[in-house]
């Protein structure tokens, strides 16, 4: 294995009727800003729990953080932060609602001309206002790491942005938020939190092999749970494997003393900044293609995947390798998802080279773990996803 280092700071508060413990994880004198998105929680019964809990605090509001959280949106939060004198984040939502609150962490700190410079320049946000987390949606993990990305639709950008000071201290985990989750929404979950493990096992082998048994039972709950939460989300012991399965994926641990990708998640940010396809259905699009390009340099571990997540024994490494790119793909279908550009837009035609395009200007001329996809091969994966 690769050196490393891992401090995950994030206390995990899971289970039933957990959200009346958010008074406890509060500094007594603080001062918060409830942050949420398009006011779901209030119809679901969440806003309410968590506002009886908040009864004995200074608490603001804001309402309104979209999918592919907007940055101008944002700002409209960080001038309330900054005038109200806000000493306490509390994000109640799912990954985009914890990304925007992650960045308004980090954007109430920081001195420098504009906050856009914090993911524009790549900035390390070592210390922000402190924050909880109130899941609502599984899907990114963001409640038990340091991560985030901001979407910026005037120039159509979605970058990310992390740093050890942007840990939550706290996250709450209720599997009973699944019920009220639509379907589309659960299938993007499960595909969102598949491709988050994809992205730091499908890579060459280097004999961690803690790692990947820790990476291949992720995936493997996530294969037996989907059929049985998108045929009954309210399967509380479901809905708890679903939402554990997430927070896993990408709470850092799996990613230690091993290499990882990541293109297909740099490639599927474009996507979504051109087009508005959700962030998980960009993943499930450039997977297949990505790994049929790549099959060279990633049999081995495309094979190892395929014999211990999906049982294939038989034919040679390549054979097996393709085999698991298949059974991907057969996977994304059958929770409703599909893995063709084409099926979400008409105006498909050029966004490879744009996208290219993009990158090179970025200077990203060396994606994936061994840092040698350059815009080129960029392009074609992107085409052999059409």
């Amino acid at each position: 294995m690769n050196n490393f280092e891992f401090k995950n700071p994030t206390k995990i508060i899971f289970g039933k009727n957990q959200i009346a413990k958010i008074a406890n994880e509060l500094p007594r004198n603080a001062k918060v800003l409830l942050l949420y998105g398009g006011g779901s929680i209030k119809r679901n019964g969440i806003y309410d729990k968590v506002k009886l809990a908040l009864s004995e605090f200074d608490v603001l509001e804001f309402e309104g953080i979209p999918p592919n959280p907007e940055y101008q949106v944002l700002l409209n939060a960080l001038k309330i932060i900054k005038e109200e004198k806000i000493t306490y984040l509390l994000g109640v939502g799912g990954g985009s609602v914890i990304d925007g609150t992650k960045f308004l962490s980090a954007a109430a700190l920081y001195e420098g001309k504009t906050p856009w410079d914090i993911l524009e320049k790549k900035i390390r946000t070592i210390k922000g206002i402190p924050f909880g987390t109130v899941l609502t949606l599984p899907a990114t993990g963001s409640e038990m790491n340091s991560g985030a990305v901001i979407s910026r639709a005037e120039t159509k950008q979605k970058l990310s942005m992390g740093g050890s000071g942007l840990f939550p201290e706290f996250s709450i985990l209720d599997p009973e938020v699944v019920y009220s989750i639509p379907y589309h929404q659960i299938s993007n979950g499960l595909a969102d939190s598949f491709t988050h493990v994809l992205e730091q096992y499908i890579t060459y082998p280097i004999g961690a092999v803690l790692q990947d048994r820790f990476s291949e039972s992720i995936l493997q709950t996530i294969i037996e749970t989907a059929p049985r939460i998108l045929e009954d989300k309210t399967d509380y012991k479901a809905a708890s494997n679903f939402m554990w399965s997430c927070t896993m994926a990408l709470n850092g641990l799996i990613q230690k003393g091993v290499p990882t990708d990541w293109a297909i998640h740099g490639m599927g940010h474009e996507l979504t900044a051109l087009f508005g396809i959700d962030h998980a259905c960009t993943l499930a699009i450039l997977t297949p293609s990505h790994y049929y390009y790549n099959l060279e340099t990633k049999k081995e571990k495309l094979a190892q995947y395929a014999e211990r997540v999906w049982g294939v024994t038989f034919g040679s490494i390549e054979e097996k390798a393709i085999k698991g790119i298949e059974k991907t793909e057969r996977f994304f279908k059958d929770i409703g998802i599909s893995t063709k550009l084409s099926d979400y837009t008409n105006n498909y035609k050029g966004a490879a080279q744009t996208i290219a395009n993009t990158f090179e200007e970025r200077g990203w001329v060396g994606m994936g773990e061994h840092k040698k996809i350059s815009p080129k091969d960029i392009e074609k994966i992107i085409e052999m996803a059409y």
